[in-house]
């Protein structure tokens, strides 16, 4: 059986892979085009190929292994007729998020900001609008994997904390759980709101003016999700009511340099980065062998998505 592999996980790795009983093509993500090795694949391991290569000329494909979370950069219109399995990354990169969503957490409610400015100015002025995480209730939009570990690192500062999940069923470290009709909830009574669900049909857009109203002047807007899941003309529109917002993603990346939310003091602007970490490599190699390993021995593979639905 022979695999397309985008990205060169070395050779100590990749003989790791060959043991299971794979034969390995390696061409860089970047340069990778159709010929006649890369067509006769039967299962590719890419981030995102797709401008270069067409998998309709992959007549032999049967499973797409894609080391990002998120899908909206596969061809789904070449997939939706095929019986190709697809699996993601869920989870590889949960860690260094919910490491990042504390981060913002704490540099808002600490004035991380405005003590870093001082220093590049040498001004030495004590700041008295700090406050304490302590009996705050911080709400997620979405219980997956990203939102779990953060309220997994969250428990520590005595907080309270909700979680938005489709049908309102409880998950460990969330001291309560609503279902998706019930949102409103948390944006009305939460001191801290992050956003953490993926981009599909149902949630574009879903956060917008309406949800905007109804969170406490002075709370906190986190998106480490999807961009455009936010509505951004809305969210500048109610941008002054907030103690702070942080935002690693955007409806368009990188963002543009005009955009009115890098002009805004209590904004933190993070480039699409918070998934970053040196122990990304390891467990996204990790990931793959064990799904390489299950799907030579005919076992079901980890994190396959539905590609119709999104996730």
């Amino acid at each position: 059986m022979k695999i397309l592999f985008t990205e060169n996980y070395g050779k100590e790795k990749f003989d790791k892979i060959k043991a299971l009983g794979y034969e390995i093509i390696y061409c860089n993500e970047n340069i990778v085009t159709n010929n006649e090795d890369v067509d006769d694949a039967d299962i590719l391991v890419t981030y995102n190929p797709f401008k270069n290569l067409d998998i309709n000329k992959m007549n032999n494909l049967k499973y797409i292994q894609i080391t990002s979370i998120g899908i909206d950069h596969i061809p789904i219109d070449k997939i939706l007729n095929r019986d190709i399995l697809i699996a993601n990354n869920k989870g590889s990169y949960s860690a260094p998020i919910g490491e990042c969503i504390v981060m913002y957490i704490l540099e808002i409610y600490k004035n991380s900001k405005r003590f870093h400015e001082q220093q590049l100015n040498k001004e030495w002025k004590q700041n008295f609008s700090i406050s304490e995480l302590r009996n705050k209730k911080i709400g997620f939009i979405g219980t997956g994997t990203l939102a779990t570990e953060a309220a997994k690192r969250l428990q520590g500062f005595d907080v309270e904390i909700w979680g938005v999940n489709t049908t309102g069923h409880n998950k460990e470290y969330f001291d309560k759980c609503f279902e998706n009709d019930e949102m409103d909830e948390v944006f009305k009574t939460c001191d801290v709101v992050v956003v953490t669900i993926p981009a599909t049909k149902e949630t574009l857009g879903i956060i917008n003016k309406d949800k905007f109203e109804l969170m406490k002047n002075g709370s906190v807007f986190i998106n480490v999700g999807r961009g455009n899941i936010i509505n951004e003309e809305d969210l500048i529109r109610y941008i002054n009511k907030f103690r702070g917002v942080a935002l690693d993603v955007f409806e368009n990346e990188p963002l543009d340099k005009n955009s009115m939310l890098w002009e805004f003091d209590n904004v933190i602007i993070t480039p699409h980065n918070s998934w970053v970490s040196d122990n990304n490599e390891e467990r996204t190699f990790n990931m793959i062998y064990n799904n390489l390993k299950n799907y030579i021995e005919n076992k079901p593979l980890n994190n396959l998505i539905d590609i119709s639905k999104g996730y």
